[in-house]
């Protein structure tokens, strides 16, 4: 094989690798989101006590849940993608103020920072794109 054809191998190779870790970084980033929000469905009025404790007006519920759902299959289908990340990167940092703010508990510290470190990776997307693989790049052809 010639140097020619080995770089246009490796280049090929290096473009599908990162087409799928950015595919696979969307599907890992909004699955948190996905299972969240189906399984405040499956425990509404318990999510909605919980919001109601902190200051949040439990009927807003229906709200959170079409964010994370709906979101969460944009970032994953790769649809409006810097839109969408940029509302859940924002939602993310609400979320870590309004439900994650007693810094006396570790936990919640660490709640606090992973829902501010989800935010980064959202704002990455708005910054990037979502990638080759996705409906962005589909509709951009």
């Amino acid at each position: 094989m010639n140097t020619a054809t080995y770089d246009r191998t490796a280049g090929t190779s290096a473009n599908t690798f990162q087409n799928v870790a950015e595919l696979g970084g969307r599907v890992l980033l909004a699955g948190l989101f996905l299972l969240s929000g189906v399984g405040k469905l499956g425990a509404y009025s318990a999510t909605a006590g919980y919001m109601a404790s902190v200051g949040v007006p439990g009927a807003l519920l229906p709200l959170v849940i079409a964010v994370e759902v709906i979101g969460a299959a944009a970032i994953i289908a790769g649809w409006n993608t810097r839109i969408v990340a940029f509302l859940l990167a924002g939602f993310s940092l609400v979320s870590a103020l309004l439900f994650h703010n007693d810094f006396a508990n570790q936990i919640q510290i660490i709640m606090f920072f992973k829902n501010v470190s989800i935010a980064g990776g959202f704002l990455l997307l708005v910054a990037h794109g979502a990638g080759p693989l996705s409906l962005d790049r589909r509709a951009a052809k």
